[in-house]
């Protein structure tokens, strides 16, 4: 359950949280590179969320 907003994971695969997604998208204009990195590797094969994700998603 969340409590706040800060340090909930967002990608298991490559150590995400919600903290760095919030601060990439006010460094970068409003613009996300990290959600663009992860959507690009997860194209590519290159995430394992079942296997990272606690619950397999």
């Amino acid at each position: 359950m969340k409590t706040s907003i800060g340090n909930n994971p967002i990608c298991y695969c490559f150590g995400y949280s919600e903290e760095d997604i919030i601060r990439d998208v006010l460094e970068n204009n409003g613009i996300s590179s990290i959600l663009e990195r992860i959507l690009s590797e997860k194209k590519r094969g290159g995430c394992n969320c079942k296997t990272n994700h606690p619950q397999g998603r």
